[in-house]
């Protein structure tokens, strides 16, 4: 079971309200740093650092995109494939690994170097999470993300093998919300995501959930289990 995250101080930077300043847009601001409680306190807020060029950037979408257990959907190709795969998944085995992989972006990353120095420190202080997917003992997919009360805020995403992102996606939804969780966050809305029933909701929205469930915290299993039943759930 995940253990309580470790307290991290409070912020030397202020993060604005947006729930008390709807008028702002989706950046929120600039530079602050990577430490774990500037990254805490940022995601608390509803915001999350973008790394682009020597400034630090920091959004808040107006638009997020959120997967719950009633609007997800499974095709039918994927259902196939959770019950014949044979994968396993397990949480928190590989954390490097995953945002390693997740960093292999043809199109580019804004998973730095830096960036992943940061979030292993919060994933030894127990607030970062990876999910792993293995096929014959190899690391084929995964995602990482971090856990705010209720809200599991998701990263990114990787495979090597087709589906393994997808299987690594239900994983979290399944473990999550069986342990009490709420709501995954997906960030930006895509057609990607849309597919797998992550829906819009607006950013007022999502900070009320967020607040509200800030200080929940889930005991979600990391027990190795096997894919096939993410098909029957």
């Amino acid at each position: 079971m995940l253990l309580r995250p470790r307290p991290v101080g409070a912020s030397r930077w202020a993060f604005p309200d947006l729930l008390a300043n709807p008028e702002l847009g989706e950046l929120v601001g600039w530079g602050a740093d990577l430490e774990p409680e500037t990254l805490i306190a940022a995601y608390r807020g509803g915001t999350f650092p973008w790394p682009h060029g020597r400034r630090l950037p920091w959004f808040s979408p107006e638009v997020r995109a959120v997967l719950r257990t009633g609007s997800a959907h499974r095709s039918r190709s994927l259902r196939q494939l959770m019950a014949r795969c044979g994968w396993s998944t397990t949480v928190d085995s590989a954390f490097a690994e995953v945002m390693a992989g997740c960093a292999q972006r043809r199109e580019g990353t804004w998973i730095t170097s830096a960036m992943q120095a940061a979030y292993g420190r919060l994933h030894e202080l127990g607030w970062a999470h990876s999910f792993e997917v293995w096929g014959d003992d190899q690391l084929i997919g995964g995602l990482y993300g971090l856990s705010i009360g209720a809200t599991f805020c998701a990263e990114s995403m990787f495979h090597t093998t087709s589906g393994a992102s997808k299987v690594a996606v239900f994983d979290v939804l399944e473990r999550w919300t069986r342990a009490g969780g709420l709501t995954i966050d997906g960030q930006l809305p895509t057609t990607h995501l849309s597919s797998l029933g992550f829906v819009a909701i607006t950013r007022e929205q999502f900070l009320h959930d967020l607040r509200a469930h800030a200080d929940q915290h889930i005991a979600m299993s990391t027990a190795r289990l096997p894919v096939s039943r993410l098909a029957r759930s």
